[in-house]
């Protein structure tokens, strides 16, 4: 999607602080002994309170209002009698329609007690993901993004997942432009128009460059198990720079 007018700014404004309120409430309210299920539950309330309808599960009939990932599972995860535990990693996705607009954010968390290594990558994971944001000008290529990243990854000693990548968003929950590389892909010629509406969500990871889907035909998992973590925003290219739509 591409604005063209500040109602849809307005709208796409709106949709993002929801998705950006409904995954800050949902990592506060982590702790070991509850489901996946109940935590969802809270995000599914706080989206419904204000009218807005979870994004995959209008979308592709998922089954779930967000998508929650217990480590090493890291995109996809579907809420369920899972018990979270001290030292978990978890991953969450929350995306929503209101109005007729889509909002995207995602991020990962650290059950204490955890070591510092996971520490260090949930650290990592969100300068991956502003590495890449900070690389969004109008005009410039969107490889960028991923060269960005990927500079990022390879100074610091991280792999990234290749065949999880960001989208655009907008009047849908993935739209045009498709499958924004989080690495450097060089013959991605496409250019940042201004207006241009997508996510940035590095999967950046402890040695994973591939996951594999489950057997139930969602959860996203690195076949060696490696610790993953993503984290995702939703902005707009415009002339003095990216525009966040899903800060908190």
């Amino acid at each position: 999607m591409t604005i063209d007018n500040e109602d849809q700014l307005d709208k796409l404004r709106a949709v993002g602080a929801l998705v950006a309120r409904t995954l800050t409430a949902m990592g506060a309210a982590l702790e070991p002994g509850m489901t996946t299920r109940e935590l969802d539950d809270i995000g599914r309330a706080l989206l419904e309170k204000d009218g807005a309808r979870s994004a995959p599960e209008l979308t592709y009939d998922f089954p779930g209002a967000t998508c929650i990932s217990v480590g090493p599972d890291c995109a996809h995860g579907i809420p369920g009698d899972t018990v979270i535990k001290a030292g978990d990693l978890i991953n969450i996705d929350v995306s929503a329609e209101l109005d007729g607009y889509f909002g995207d954010t995602g991020a990962s968390f650290s059950v204490p007690p955890t070591t510092r290594r996971i520490e260090r990558l949930c650290r990592d994971g969100r300068r991956a993901m502003w590495a890449g944001i900070r690389a969004v000008r109008p005009g410039g290529r969107l490889n960028e993004i991923g060269r960005s990243i990927e500079a990022f990854a390879d100074k610091n000693g991280y792999s990234l997942v290749r065949n999880l990548a960001s989208h655009g968003v907008g009047r849908s929950l993935h739209d045009a432009p498709k499958e924004i590389p989080t690495w450097h892909e060089p013959r991605d010629r496409r250019v940042i128009t201004e207006g241009l509406v997508f996510t940035i969500e590095p999967f950046l990871s402890l040695g994973a460059d591939w996951v594999e889907e489950l057997d139930d035909g969602w959860t996203l998992r690195p076949p060696g198990r490696e610790a993953t973590v993503q984290y995702e925003h939703t902005l707009v290219a415009t002339r003095n720079g990216p525009l966040v739509l899903t800060l908190a």
